[in-house]
């Protein structure tokens, strides 16, 4: 039985899982990070909380006779993605990175990219007054020193301190639809949207909200994939994949 390791917490990594499940000959655990208490729990195993580094990581590959590892982890999640391609490079186990798409800019939208959550904090106050920051609870300290901005965060739990001085925060799970988003823009007024570059459907909405009002985006370029690390764009792949690197391996 080949036993695969998902490194998830996504929507991609929960469809992946479930895909897996449903076949005799794989066993399937994914690992989430445990930062939300009460995940989505994709099917097959799970464990939750961390490895301890590439080389805990390393270790518990080992010890748990995986055959081969996809992270299926966030754009954005970059230590453990790092610590994946390390482990896996350390103990020969085959490696996938299963990447949404980035998103792509159309007509009409006034995107400003920039490199780093702290970038963006210092670029917001000259683009607008009251924005909606969606780069989740753990990147919100870096506008902790905005002022002048009044800030509406969303966050599935609540973010810890340091916090922006004007702050309302809006505890919500996506996915969020179009009706959804034009009403929290109307709501607070939005006038400006902060983001990161996580791609995929779930979160557009806002996106295409802000595209209607003519609304500035401050939007967090992502970091690219450890190199050496082939990546796909879909579960779909993921699966062609993974059945294309067994039968070499039989």
């Amino acid at each position: 039985m080949r036993h695969i390791l998902i490194l998830g917490g996504t929507t991609e990594g929960r469809r992946l899982a479930a895909e897996l499940a449903a076949d005799p000959t794989v066993r399937v655990t994914s690992s989430l990070a445990g930062r939300v208490a009460e995940p989505r729990l994709p099917a097959g195993e799970v464990r939750v909380g961390g490895f301890g580094g590439a080389q805990g990581l390393a270790d518990w590959l080992r010890s748990q006779h995986v055959h081969t590892l996809i992270d299926a982890t966030h754009p954005f999640a970059q230590a453990i993605s790092r610590n994946a391609a390390e482990a896996a490079a350390a103990v020969h186990t085959p490696l996938l990175a299963l990447r949404r798409p980035s998103w792509v800019p159309v007509s009409r939208d006034r995107w400003h990219p920039v490199d780093s959550l702290e970038e963006a904090a210092a670029a917001l106050p000259g683009l607008g007054r009251r924005a909606l920051l969606t780069t989740g609870r753990l990147g919100m300290a870096a506008f902790a020193g905005v002022r002048g901005v009044h800030i509406v965060a969303r966050s599935v739990e609540p973010p810890d301190p340091p916090l922006p001085a004007d702050l309302v925060v809006l505890l919500a799970r996506g996915p969020f639809d179009l009706a959804a988003e034009r009403a929290v823009f109307r709501e607070h007024r939005i006038d400006v949207l902060v983001t990161k570059d996580s791609g995929g459907a779930a979160t557009a909405p806002k996106l295409a909200v802000a595209r209607e009002l003519g609304l500035p985006v401050l939007i967090v370029r992502r970091p690219a994939a450890p190199a050496g690390v082939p990546v796909v764009a879909d579960v779909d792949e993921a699966l062609t994949w993974l059945r294309a690197h067994w039968d070499t391996v039989r």
